[in-house]
């Protein structure tokens, strides 16, 4: 009897061995073959890597998960034609349907929409668009003058998580993209009105120091942002204040030390990503008005072919003392904040994926465009491949903490897979007046 159980029992435990073993196997399968669990910035920000992902980008994967992506947004806009991407008090909740709009959530999906081709006339997704821009429109007209924000709806976690007027900077952004567009069936009076609106709030809301206040838990990043906004909003014409301007980008590039690397991080949950992105964007406008500058100096034979980049180079090519102390300043931030943006140490940011993580990254890049730098094509390529290897299955993304909604991380991931199709906007913001 006993050796009749040891003869069944062989048998039984090699079965479950190589069951055991299948399981496993199975849920390690080849990266090229089989997408990994879609969470935007788990495996992209925090655990490995973005080297050699380029060879997941295609124009065919870029479409086909841009297109699902885009039918995800569209079934999860609420009856308001705003999206919403929930409380910070119930992050659990996931259902696009069981929140709040509101309208830091709905500009970042007007972006994603309007970055993808879509128009207020063409494409199967206009109405998403239409309504997700007279959503924006009610909401802002309808603010009391004395508010200082956009909205009455608070506590959401892109506030929380980034700061209080978040609203009002990820608006402006979106409205100078319909400006620019000049979409037929637009109400440009009505949408340049608003965006001064927009533009009020956040001059307002700019400090001595150039930061935004009621900054959230990463308020670095709603203070990047705002820099971002305001150049934009000047692009297409909106009047800016200079002074304020200048003080939110001294804010951000006085973030890194170009000296020796460091970067202040108290304003960013002592995240270093956080911080630097911002210092890449303030100073990318600079640092592209110097690169000019140098090349055609060296060009017409006014400088050595080898003359350094530097305050003394750029007197000697005619800026006066004090801008040549300052775009150099600003030249020296740009070129080592980028680098150090890539390293892979940096890009692990909270260690693990959020909307904050991918933020930085999408305003690190649209920095390198702003610039007109050449290397923002590899990181692009690399890092859109791992975007398109962490799609969901229903073709949303999400995040594992602090911002965490669906909607948010779809819109963003959706603005970095497009990005190229913005060039001409994102360059035209790097021009100098």
């Amino acid at each position: 009897m006993k050796k009749k159980l040891q003869f069944l029992l062989v048998p039984a435990l090699a079965i479950a061995v190589i069951g055991i073993y299948s399981l496993l196997t199975a849920a390690k399968p080849e990266r090229t073959l089989q997408p990994e669990k879609g969470c935007v910035f788990m495996t992209m920000m925090g655990e490995q890597s973005s080297r050699g992902f380029n060879q997941y980008k295609s124009d065919e994967n870029i479409q086909l998960s841009v297109r699902d992506g885009l039918q995800w947004l569209s079934k999860a806009q609420l009856p308001s034609g705003g999206y919403g991407a929930g409380s910070h008090s119930a992050q659990h909740i996931r259902d696009p349907h069981a929140v709040k709009a509101d309208p830091a959530t709905t500009a970042m999906v007007g972006m994603a929409l309007l970055r993808s081709g879509t128009t207020l006339k063409k494409g199967i997704h206009a109405q998403n668009l239409k309504k997700a821009l007279d959503y924006l429109l009610e909401t802002i007209e309808s603010t009391e003058n004395n508010s200082p924000y956009i909205t009455e709806v608070r506590n959401t976690q892109i506030q929380t998580k980034l700061g209080e007027n978040i609203d009002a900077v990820l608006a402006a952004q979106f409205l100078s993209n319909v400006l620019d567009r000049d979409l037929v069936g637009m109400d440009r009076k009505r949408i340049v009105r608003c965006l001064d609106i927009c533009v009020a709030r956040i001059q307002e809301g700019t400090d001595t120091y150039g930061k935004q206040k009621g900054a959230g838990w990463a308020g670095v990043l709603q203070s990047g942002m705002a820099n971002s906004a305001l150049e934009s909003a000047q692009a297409v014409g909106a009047v800016v204040d200079n002074d304020v301007l200048e003080r939110s980008k001294k804010y951000q590039k006085d973030n890194y030390n170009e000296e020796d690397g460091s970067v202040k991080t108290a304003d960013g949950a002592g995240i270093m990503l956080y911080s630097v992105s911002g210092s890449v964007r303030a100073s990318a406008k600079e640092a592209r008005k110097v690169k000019a500058d140098i090349n055609k100096a060296k060009a017409e034979g006014k400088i050595a072919a080898n003359a350094p980049v530097s305050a003394e180079t750029l007197e000697e090519i005619g800026y006066t003392s004090g801008d040549a102390k300052k775009y150099g300043t600003a030249y020296k931030v740009y070129e080592s904040a980028k680098q150090t943006a890539q390293r892979d140490e940096v890009l692990d940011g909270f260690g693990n994926n959020g909307g904050e993580e991918f933020l930085s990254y999408l305003q690190t890049g649209e920095s390198l465009l702003v610039s007109k730098d050449k290397d923002w094509k590899n990181w692009y390529d690399n890092m859109s491949g791992r975007i398109l290897k962490i799609q969901n299955k229903d073709g949303s993304w999400n995040g594992h903490h602090c911002i965490t909604s669906p909607v948010f991380c779809t819109a963003t991931s959706l603005l970095l897979l497009t990005v190229e199709e913005d060039i001409a906007f994102l360059q035209k913001i790097g021009e100098e007046d």
